[in-house]
């Protein structure tokens, strides 16, 4: 993926006369769990223009797979709706028309993202546990963000509560945890924290 997003953006930078970026941020892979997440995830997607205010219906976007997975236009020979429409019906009409009434369904609620994990799980409780031994392989990998690497890590919340912050002992040994064995940014931590980012530097260079 991140071949193919940089061959194309070369390519679209090329033709239309400009530099820099195309794409905001870095591709994102997510393990789903169940047919049925894999469903919201499908929804999601197509739901994304209208999130963004871009237009008030999916079906107002023409370059999703929405229109065509409606039944709305013919589809591409690139693009595959059989899956997401026997989720609804066996035939293909009724099926397109739960489809439209499942995004529909979707306009203004909580997003997939209030339940993924580490921006890279999606499943029930438990489902997490099963990969904290593979995910620790990919720890090191630059090209992997952060936040799918320590997918399996406690939040800040958790590490640094009201009661540690109190304690200032126990409050930098938590700092220093946060950041060297969970992957957190120094940043991150002061911006919890309500401090300096000078301040939690001064605290991590004093643990060397």
């Amino acid at each position: 993926m991140r071949q193919l997003n940089g061959v194309y953006t070369q390519l679209f930078n090329k033709r239309h006369g400009r530099t820099g970026h195309l794409f905001q941020d870095r591709y994102k892979a997510i393990l789903i769990q169940k047919d049925s997440h894999l469903l919201e995830v499908c929804r999601y997607v197509v739901l994304n223009p209208v999130r963004a205010k871009m237009v008030e219906r999916p079906d107002d976007w023409k370059w999703s797979s929405y229109l065509a997975t409606a039944g709305r236009v013919r589809s591409h020979p690139g693009l595959t709706t059989d899956w997401v429409l026997g989720q609804f019906n066996g035939k293909r009409g009724k099926a397109e028309q739960g489809y439209r009434q499942f995004a529909s369904w979707g306009i203004g609620k909580p997003t997939i993202w209030t339940e993924v994990r580490g921006q890279t799980l999606l499943g029930e409780e438990g489902f997490v546990d099963r990969f904290v031994d593979h995910l620790k392989k990919y720890k090191d990998i630059p090209e992997i963000p952060r936040s799918q690497r320590y997918a399996e890590r406690p939040s800040l919340e958790k590490l640094l509560n009201e009661k540690t912050a109190r304690n200032k002992m126990k409050r930098n040994k938590a700092i220093s945890e946060a950041v060297e064995k969970h992957g957190y940014r120094q940043r991150e931590v002061a911006d919890h924290l309500g401090l300096y980012f000078t301040s939690i530097s001064r605290i991590m260079n004093a643990k060397k």
